[in-house]
């Protein structure tokens, strides 16, 4: 219309080319081009209410069933779920970024270790075994140390903390871990108030470290380490198989040095050998004169019917007449020792696994029924040397006070 009135053709010429009338050729050419109709703008239920939708939206962390809800309880405002999706639809892309957002967080030259327990099916000796692997990474050169356990109790992340300060040569300034019942007592997320294992403190003030938890359901606070023990699923232990664990363990340090030391870190582009070497190393504090953490553990338990107590899901026996006393147990190293009123009347080799029985038959000398009783179908038995003979009283003195034989 405005091309035609341009070249001085008049309203009803315009309007009879077009096809329009001449009324809707004269408003548009007194418009002088084209804009978008006026609407009016319809009434919403929730208009006014973004800011409360906003809030309760996050309070119940995206659920917009409960949103609608409360609109009804609080609100008088009876709307369907689909309008409350719709209305925080904008809300719940901010949320779930928020979510998913994460700052990377460097660490300066000997400030941080991560450490975290992965575990795999592996197979060793023609069977699949349930294999736990200690990982553990420095935050600023990413060197890794990695060892093989068969359980994740206390005693095991202790073990592969000092084994990684030994193989870094010196201690950081703070451990960074995850919230595991063995190290943490409790952790509120709330207030951040994080309780410590007594033997944890011990074991921190010794080596001369600080201990940071991560928040609970954070563990992307420790994602070097997390990437660390997917690192050593995928490249170290997959699709192989070992003849023993010590197959499993010779070959892990091997792939440590020749693989995961001197391998192009995709983060810093640099193997972590080298970093550590040239900026970490002299960092740490050195661990020379500090001696091992001794990680045995003192247990009370009462001696059940069977004639064993029992220590992390096996049983261990004891002489036969302490049945219903309060035995002392030790847990140090490979070995448990039991004693009672003072004095060691039982030592064992620490099984490994659960549902196991640990059995010496002289523990059992003197009771009728000899040693199975009570014990079931092929006790487990090694030899061990008798205990002190003033612990187990021949029968005839029991005899003497009965006033005869049984």
């Amino acid at each position: 219309m405005l091309a035609l009135k341009a070249r001085g053709w008049g309203a009803k010429r315009i309007s009879a080319e077009l096809g329009c009338s001449r009324n809707t050729v004269r408003r548009w050419l007194a418009e002088g081009g084209w804009r978008a109709p006026e609407l009016g703008a319809r009434p919403k239920a929730l208009d006014g209410l973004e800011g409360w939708l906003a809030e309760r939206f996050r309070r119940h962390a995206g659920n917009a069933d409960v949103v609608r809800q409360e609109l009804i309880a609080e609100k008088g405002i009876s709307v369907s779920l689909r309008t409350v999706e719709r209305a925080v639809a904008p809300l719940r892309q901010e949320f779930r970024a928020e979510a998913r957002a994460t700052v990377r967080f460097e660490t300066r030259p000997g400030q941080q270790l991560q450490i975290d327990f992965g575990e795999r099916r592996v197979e060793i000796g023609g069977a699949a075994v349930k294999v736990f692997f200690f990982v553990a990474t420095l935050g600023y050169s990413r060197r890794l140390h990695v060892r093989a356990f068969t359980g994740e109790r206390q005693e095991h992340w202790f073990e592969g903390l000092e084994g990684a300060f030994r193989r870094f040569g010196g201690v950081p300034e703070e451990v960074l871990l995850d919230n595991a019942r063995a190290l943490i007592v409790h952790h509120d997320p709330a207030a951040r108030e994080v309780v410590l294992h007594p033997r944890l403190h011990a074991f921190a003030r010794h080596w001369g470290f600080q201990v940071r938890a991560c928040a609970p359901y954070r563990a992307r606070t420790k994602g070097k380490d997390e990437r660390g023990v997917g690192y050593v699923k995928r490249n170290a232990i997959a699709g192989r198989r070992f003849e023993s664990f010590g197959a499993l363990e010779a070959h892990l340090d091997r792939w440590v040095r020749e693989v995961a030391d001197v391998r192009i870190h995709g983060t810093t582009g640099e193997p972590p050998r080298l970093r550590f070497d040239r900026d970490e190393g002299g960092r740490l504090k050195p661990i020379d004169g500090v001696p091992p953490f001794q990680t045995s553990r003192e247990l009370i338990r009462r001696v059940s019917s069977d004639c064993a107590v029992e220590v992390d899901g096996n049983a261990y026996s004891v002489p036969w007449r302490l049945i219903g006393e309060r035995v002392s147990v030790l847990v140090a190293g490979a070995d448990l020792h039991i004693s009672h009123a003072g004095q060691e009347v039982a030592c064992h080799a620490i099984r490994l696994g659960r549902h196991g029985r640990v059995v010496d038959l002289a523990h059992f000398a003197g009771l009728t029924g000899g040693p199975r009783l009570g014990l079931g179908p092929g006790p487990e038995a090694h030899a061990f040397p008798a205990p002190a003979p003033q612990l187990l009283r021949p029968l005839s003195e029991y005899e003497a006070i009965a006033g005869g034989p049984w």
